[in-house]
């Protein structure tokens, strides 16, 4: 991982939209501070796509969809997105349709009990209620669970074959192929029309734990927040650059590098 600063200017100048995680991306002890708020202010008004890509729920999301300049929110892991409707409000939009989305809740909440069940202190995240289509089981973010007991967490959801995924703060399962990258690609072309692989040398992705293995592997611009540190030994794929600040701060730094070119 190298330093931000060395970011390429060149590089930086042709940026057209940042895909950003939120957790301990963008927020700060779970809130989004000041300085964030600006920096999406200013990154919107230099004309650039910002579209936040979230394991958290879309219940969850929604009023921040409503209140952030970003063009979109696409949450559950690439399964949901919310847009502002043309008459105001917000619009959803899904991957899946609502027959396998019914089918799919139910078999997940099974699994979701064999896991409080099963696992030692294992409970499923307090941000549940706004789920539509995956489950979160919290480990970081209201309770601590051990290294192992995470780890169990995933094995059952495969064993049950499901989708896992672990984000800073929760263990995230779900049936379906879609991802992270798969989300990206698919609200670009749904709501911007552009193809995200014929032109990757114009995004950038931040994140900061192991659920954005798959976008670090995807994106030539990766960079981690420093807090992404405390998984390095976990990351298959390491993020390209690394920001000097954490979390809220770190996104700042990017946002701050990509717009000193313009």
């Amino acid at each position: 991982m190298l330093p931000l600063d060395q970011w390429p200017a060149a590089e930086r100048g042709r940026i057209a939209g940042v895909l950003t995680d939120i957790d301990d991306t963008l927020t700060t002890e779970g809130a989004v501070t000041p300085d964030v708020l600006e920096s999406l202010d200013a990154l919107r008004a230099a004309g650039l796509h910002v579209i936040p890509i979230t394991g958290r729920p879309v219940g969850w999301s929604e009023p921040f969809a409503a209140a952030w300049p970003v063009d979109a929110i696409v949450a559950e892991n690439g399964a949901v997105a919310l847009t502002r409707a043309a008459g105001g409000g917000l619009r959803k939009l899904y991957v899946q349709d609502e027959s396998t989305r019914r089918a799919n809740h139910a078999r997940m909440q099974q699994v979701a009990q064999r896991i409080v069940r099963e696992v030692p202190m294992a409970s499923i995240s307090r941000d549940s209620g706004g789920r539509e289509t995956d489950i979160a089981i919290d480990h970081s973010e209201f309770v601590h669970l051990s290294q192992a007991c995470i780890d169990e967490v995933v094995a059952l959801m495969r064993a049950e074959g499901m989708n896992a995924t672990v984000s800073s703060i929760h263990v995230n399962g779900w049936y379906g192929d879609h991802n992270k990258l798969s989300g990206a690609r698919w609200i670009l072309r749904t709501l911007l029309g552009r193809d995200l692989d014929a032109e990757l040398d114009r995004w950038v992705y931040v994140g900061d734990s192991t659920n954005d293995v798959l976008m670090f592997e995807h994106f030539p611009h990766s960079i981690g927040v420093a807090n992404v540190r405390r998984f390095e030994h976990q990351l298959a794929h390491k993020p390209r650059y690394v920001t000097p600040g954490e979390r809220g701060a770190g996104f700042s730094e990017v946002a701050k590098a990509i717009l000193s070119t313009r």
